[in-house]
């Protein structure tokens, strides 16, 4: 609202500071501060001390540009050079033939290898399925076909990408796989040459069916003697973790039990274990004669017997040990106790199926490279930026593709499906601990990176400051995260609660345990990505559509670590007492906002959005339907290969009875 001027008297204090403005100061004494210049938008130093984020300078006082200037970035980072998508599919040239099919028919064949026919054979090794060896067999000739079309569309085309990593990533991991066959044929001669020792002195008789399976499918059982137990180290490809049979289910059941007696008296007084032990001997010796029967009619005296039929036997004078996250005593964990040849073979079954998965992830990241490379992207000064949003964002994408597969029931083995596990509760590193260490990872690599492309000696800029605060927030937090799943660190922070137990009482008493140490509750994770995606959706950007694609992939980052931590609540009030996939529903919708904003990272590198505003295609809701379709058609992926797996082994295991816990 305006105020009229009507009385001259309020006019002289205005005319008074006119004029004094109109004079200027005074500047007898230079050191005067009336001596400084005005605020003038030159005097005021840049956002940054070089380009602002995808190169373009932004101070203080400049605002978001709603219309594309392609004068200004062509005279920040020149012309574009043309690619082979240009060539072939935009504008292609009358005085030359193109051949974007033999392009189309490589990219076919390898995305069918990686994603068909690798993850399938995956399943069917878990289960030592005797078409294992097929799909293998079909991976080399998908991948042979995608490099011929490819060596012949080079062969035909110029060379429009100086410097590419495609095809050198891409024999390298190829090289992986050849190794990881190889090995598996290695293990195979192993075999052999342990079943023909174990004809020759006398052992075994020749038995096509015994060759086929122990040589072949790597079924051991079949052998005995020192035989199976040789086999049994040299075999290194990886075995899944036996099925359970009927007395592990009963075991299980029993130890349910047992949690809920135990979850129904947290709030009684301590008791001591003998009292403990006297109410529950009639029971247990019930168990132990039951048990033991078991294993004696199942087991063969000549079978070799594993470290996980010992979870059946019960003894009335064995050792009675807790299996929750603070219990130290005994074997911490399942490799403990063994040899050094176990130890080996279970570090290098487990090696073999890491490198065997992340040969999937590495298709990922050749299909990245490969449209990169198509497209003539990441070039000349636009490469530090363009590969930073590729990399954080696959590793997003990739991340919220497991975190599907786990809400599917992944990795149920190790208690990673929000489930308790089969067998070892507590004794695996948590899913909540692999996720502080990739954060953690993560955050100390990147905090020395987002110095790349700078010269020694240069300032560190606002747009540094911004991205090493949050790499170091990763860094730090994912330290936090793994402490708290320690179990050793554990035990140290619930001293101060049993410090408070009487010293004459201390050494024979079990102190109750709350109901939430059946899970882990770790909100570390979580934590650095909401707060990743809050900052970023506020990150300055040079054009206003720019500004938007960050606003949509760092609100999905948000929404999933809100829908992380209801998941941590729903299961806090009930914790996970079954070892089947208790799928809590606010783990899909995380996981499908995470992989989506994953993806829309990706999007948002300053190529994509300015190809789309060359293109006009600059439309926000665009660009978040391409993303929500994409995620929907790899979670299908993932749910198909988690199914069919799944599928497998309810083939190759004995009907299993289920009763409902309501």
């Amino acid at each position: 609202m305006r105020l009229p001027l009507r009385s001259p008297a309020l006019l002289v204090p205005i005319l008074a500071s006119a004029a004094l403005t109109a004079a200027g100061p005074s500047c007898s004494d230079s050191r005067s501060l009336d001596c400084l210049p005005a605020a003038s938008e030159h005097f005021l130093a840049p956002r940054d001390g070089d380009h602002g984020h995808g190169g373009h300078g932004h101070g203080h006082h400049e605002q978001v540009q709603t219309e594309f200037n392609d004068t200004e970035f062509i005279l920040q980072h020149g012309p574009t050079p043309p690619s082979y998508f240009w060539l072939d599919l935009k504008e292609p040239p009358a005085d030359a033939k193109r051949y974007p099919g033999l392009m189309g028919l490589h990219a076919l064949c390898m995305s069918l290898a990686f994603f068909g026919a690798l993850p399938i054979g995956i399943a069917l090794r878990s289960v030592k399925h005797a078409w294992h060896g097929v799909t293998v067999i079909l991976f080399y000739t998908l991948v042979v076909f995608g490099l011929s079309t490819s060596a012949l569309y080079r062969k035909l085309t110029p060379n429009m990408y100086e410097g590419s990593k495609h095809g050198p990533h891409g024999y390298f991991f190829l090289a992986c796989a050849v190794a990881l066959s190889a090995l598996d044929v290695f293990s195979q001669i192993l075999r052999l040459v342990t079943y023909v020792r174990a004809i020759r002195s006398g052992e075994e008789r020749f038995s096509f069916k015994t060759l086929w399976n122990y040589v072949i499918l790597d079924r051991d059982e079949h052998l005995s003697g020192a035989g199976a137990s040789e086999a049994e180290y040299t075999n290194l490809v990886l075995d899944e973790p036996e099925e359970l049979e009927e007395a592990e289910l009963k075991a299980k059941e029993i130890e349910e039990d047992s949690i809920q007696v135990r979850r129904a008296r947290v709030v009684e007084p301590i008791r001591t274990d003998i009292e403990m032990h006297q109410q529950d001997d009639h029971d247990h010796d019930e168990t132990a004669q039951w048990a033991n029967d078991v294993h004696r009619h199942r087991r063969h005296a000549s079978y070799p017997h594993s470290a996980a039929s010992e979870r059946t036997l019960f003894g009335a004078h064995s050792p009675q040990r807790s299996d929750d996250s603070l219990d130290v005593a005994g074997h911490v964990y399942p490799w403990q106790g063994k040899s050094k040849r176990e130890v080996l073979r279970f570090i290098g079954r487990a090696a073999f199926a890491v490198c065997e998965r992340a040969l999937v992830f590495a298709g990922f990241m050749q299909v990245t490279s490969g449209i990169v490379v198509y497209t003539g992207g990441c070039r000349g000064g636009l490469i530090n930026s363009c590969l930073a949003h590729l990399i954080k964002g696959g590793i997003f994408w990739c991340y919220g593709l497991v975190t599907f597969a786990r809400f599917l029931g992944s990795f149920s083995e190790l208690g990673w499906a929000w489930n308790r596990a089969p067998r070892h509760h507590g004794k695996y590193p948590t899913a909540e601990f692999v996720e502080s260490l990739v954060i953690f990872l993560y955050g100390i690599t990147n905090t020395w990176m987002e110095r790349f492309g700078a010269s020694p000696g240069d300032p560190y800029t606002t747009k540094q400051m911004q991205h090493i605060s949050i790499a170091v927030m990763f860094w730090f937090a994912g330290l936090v995260g793994m402490g708290i799943e320690s179990k050793r660190i554990r035990r140290w922070l619930a001293a101060g609660a049993t410090s408070a137990v009487p010293p004459s009482t201390r050494s024979h008493e079990a102190v109750a345990e709350p109901p939430s140490y059946l899970g882990s509750f770790n909100p570390f994770p979580a934590l650095c990505i909401g707060i990743t995606g809050a900052a970023m959706s506020a990150h300055f950007q040079t054009y206003l559509f720019q500004v938007q694609v960050h606003v949509i992939w760092g609100y999905l980052l948000a929404g999933f670590a809100v829908l992380r931590c209801l998941t941590y609540f729903f299961l806090w009030l009930a914790p996970p007492r079954s070892i089947l996939p208790s799928r809590p529903p606010t783990e899909a919708l995380a996981a499908f906002l995470l992989a989506c904003g994953g993806l829309e990272f990706m999007f948002s590198s300053e190529e994509v959005t300015v190809a789309a505003m060359r293109q006009g295609h600059d439309d926000m809701m665009m660009f978040l339907n391409v993303g929500v379709a994409i995620t929907c058609l790899a979670f299908c992926w993932t749910l198909l290969i988690v199914g069919f797996k799944g599928w497998l082994k309810s083939r190759s295991q004995r009907n299993v009875n289920f009763h409902s816990s309501a």
